[in-house]
């Protein structure tokens, strides 16, 4: 296996594109099986007479560990979505989603995000985990007690500059939640290898403007957008229709309106 691609937040979107170009130069068919079959026993190894679940976020780490989880025997699995979320995203999840999944709105919409600028378009890495802390965790939390799980697997992995455990792929939370992240010491490369040679269906994020760099994500949780107006832009790039709703209750959107 070669790899060509760092972290996640230095790599530039033409990288990750290039890199899906000539993904079998960096990662034969024999390696990408090897390591899916070492990382199905892990799983299956881990998981013995617990009652587990993952979490399905349609992006790409997690299309991958819904593959391997299902190879592994578990099918339960959820997704935490807020009422900030592409509209076209949307139509490929309710196209695309696994027949088990179940789906936790944590709320958040326009109205919170009036009142809440200081989230709209993170422009630190605090912010930006802000958003999984009150979107994701909240919701994984949530089914985690509801299911009575004895742990959750994630699409986590270290590459991406994630924490997926001390010296282990394991952890629990203070709120008594273990999560466990199968894919930790997974490449960026193997991840679109096994997108390659198993034709995994990937969202419309993708294909979009820095879409390997955003992923699948609240629009108002973009990150890397300069400021508030190119943030704007952006969005309005992909589907206008978020920044003329928006413009009703955020100046900032109304403003950006305002200069096309």
């Amino acid at each position: 296996m070669k790899k060509i691609l760092g972290k996640k937040q230095s790599i530039q979107n033409e990288e990750w594109l290039k890199a899906r170009k000539c993904i079998e130069e960096l990662v034969s068919r024999e390696e990408l099986d090897e390591k899916v079959r070492s990382t199905v026993e892990e799983v299956r190894q881990m998981t013995d007479g617990k009652k587990a679940a993952y979490a399905w976020s349609a992006g790409k780490d997690s299309l991958v560990l819904g593959e391997i989880c299902r190879e592994s025997g578990i099918n339960d699995c959820m997704m935490a979505i807020c009422n900030l979320e592409y509209p076209a995203f949307l139509k490929w999840v309710d196209r695309h989603k696994p027949k088990e999944l179940e789906i936790i709105n944590t709320g958040q919409d326009l109205e919170w995000l009036s009142k809440h600028l200081n989230m709209l378009f993170p422009q630190d890495s605090a912010t930006a985990a802000k958003w999984f802390s009150i979107v994701q965790h909240r919701a994984q939390a949530k089914y985690y007690k509801a299911h009575g799980l004895d742990l959750i697997l994630l699409g986590r992995r270290r590459s991406d500059g994630n924490y997926c455990g001390r010296g282990s792929n394991i952890y629990t939370d203070g709120k008594g939640v273990t999560r466990y992240s199968p894919l930790a010491a997974w490449s960026h490369e193997e991840i679109l290898a096994y997108i390659h040679y198993y034709n995994v269906r990937i969202p419309p994020n993708y294909k979009w403007e820095k879409g390997y760099l955003c992923g699948t994500h609240p629009w108002a949780a973009r990150q890397w957008t300069g400021s508030v107006e190119n943030g704007w832009h952006e969005i309005y790039e992909i589907d206008e229709s978020i920044v003329r709703e928006a413009a009703k209750v955020i100046d900032s959107a109304a403003d950006f309106l305002k200069l096309l």
